[in-house]
């Protein structure tokens, strides 16, 4: 094993490592990977290039960058995943939350004016709780229910709202979305980021996320709108006269969704771009 090395080359190496391999932001990866092997303070990576990094500490870093250098997602290599400003663990069986998902999160705060005021929320294919536990973070009068088909995810999601101080004002559950509630009080709101790529699309994605994410949070069957589809219908039984009804889509597929939504009978609120003008939202409304 090679002696100690100076900071500004060993971060140096990796990151050329990575720029080889095809990651799209090696600096920021390694920097973020250097932080969890080094146990070093952000600033110290930045302004002491000098300082050596013993050779125990190189191989630590250096097995972190393997990993991503096989394309293996940061967030998936650390566990963990920051969204709408918390801090998410991962499983194997959630989806990597993704910045483009806090649109979701927006639109529906939007559209749930007053807090305070108690609330029954509902998230279909919860994985990490990310979108429910950021909408409770913001809404102190609501509380909500979180499904998801992997038992693994509730468990992720459940664990997720301890650690965050939701856990008096959450459940989850294990099964097939309406299937798993078994009647009960119809809700003011449903969001859901729902599987939505086409089945044919699946093998032309970026390896981070066709190898990594779980393939049945991807596959939303021929043309990718089989769950919303299914959404459309089980809105009806769930939802309170006026209740909301937020998902999360693809690029692309926002007037679909509104669509399927409007020949439902749901009131279309609004279709919402992400912060890269892609269309990603779609929000609508029971009838009163």
């Amino acid at each position: 094993m090679s002696g100690p090395r100076l900071l500004r080359d060993v971060l140096k190496a990796a990151e050329e490592r990575l720029a080889a391999a095809g990651c799209a932001s090696p600096r920021l990866d390694v920097r973020l990977l250097a932080e969890d092997a080094l146990g070093w303070s952000r600033t110290a990576l930045l302004l002491d290039g000098d300082r050596p990094v013993p050779a125990d500490a190189q191989a630590a870093l250096a097995a972190l960058v393997d990993r991503r250098a096989a394309r293996e997602p940061v967030s998936r290599i650390l566990g963990k995943r920051e969204f709408w400003s918390l801090e998410f663990r991962l499983a194997p069986d959630t989806l990597d939350p993704r910045p483009d998902t806090e649109t979701l999160v927006e639109t529906a705060l939007r559209h749930l004016p007053d807090g305070q005021r108690p609330r029954r929320l509902l998230d279909l294919g919860t994985g990490s709780g990310c979108i429910l536990l950021a909408l409770l973070s913001e809404l102190p009068g609501a509380w909500g229910v979180g499904v998801d088909i992997a038992p693994g995810a509730a468990r992720a999601a459940a664990a997720n709202a301890k650690a965050l101080g939701f856990a008096s004002r959450s459940a989850f559950l294990v099964g097939s979305w309406t299937d798993a509630l078994g009647g009960g009080a119809p809700f003011d709101a449903i969001v859901s980021n729902p599987p939505y790529i086409p089945a044919a699309d699946i093998a032309g994605l970026e390896p981070e996320v066709r190898t990594f994410d779980p393939m049945r949070a991807l596959d939303g069957g021929a043309d990718g709108l089989d769950p919303y589809r299914h959404l459309a219908v089980a809105a009806h039984g769930l939802l309170l006269p006026g209740g909301l009804l937020a998902v999360e889509h693809g690029a692309g597929q926002g007037a679909d969704v509104a669509a399927l939504f409007a020949a439902a009978g749901l009131e279309v609120l609004e279709r919402v771009d992400d912060l890269a003008g892609h269309d990603r939202v779609v929000a609508a409304r029971q009838r009163s």
